[in-house]
C-alpha cells in the first residue's frame, strides 16, 4: 500500500487515533476514513483541513513530501500534552482554546494595566 491512503494512515498512527476517532475529527465516518486509507476513496479539501488542524502533515500526505518545521523540537512532556490535546473531541479543543485565548486576553490587559499604574 501506497500514497495518500498509506501516508493518510501512518499520520493517523502517529497521532495515536483510532478510525473513528480521526474520522470525526475530519467529518466521516469510520468506514470512509477506512476507504481513504485503503485508498478506495480521496479525502476532500474540507477533510483535510479538519486534519491538519489536530495536526496532520497535509502536503505530506498529498504529495509524500514532509512539511518543514519553523519551530524548536519540543520536550517530551510538551509532545504528550499536545498529543493528548490532538486525541480529544472538537468540542473539548475548542473549550481549550476559548480558555487560552482569554487567560492569554486577561493577562495582556493586567500587564497593560500594571504599566499605567506605575510610578517611575
Amino acid at each position: 500500500m501506497s500514497g495518500i491512503g498509506a501516508r493518510l494512515r501512518q499520520e493517523r498512527e502517529r497521532l495515536s487515533l483510532s478510525q473513528r476517532a480521526f474520522g470525526e475529527i475530519g467529518g466521516v465516518e469510520a468506514n470512509a476514513q477506512g476507504k481513504y486509507e485503503s485508498g478506495e476513496r480521496t479525502p476532500k479539501g474540507d477533510y483535510l483541513a479538519a486534519v491538519a488542524g489536530i495536526g496532520v502533515d497535509v502536503l505530506y500526505v498529498l504529495l509524500g513530501r514532509k512539511t518543514p518545521q519553523y519551530t524548536t523540537s519540543l520536550t517530551d512532556s510538551e509532545e504528550t500534552v499536545i498529543n493528548c490535546y490532538r486525541s480529544l473531541q472538537k468540542e473539548d479543543q475548542d473549550a481549550i482554546r476559548r480558555l487560552t485565548t482569554t487567560l492569554a486576553e486577561l493577562s495582556a490587559a493586567y500587564s497593560l494595566q500594571k504599566v499605567g499604574t506605575r510610578k517611575d
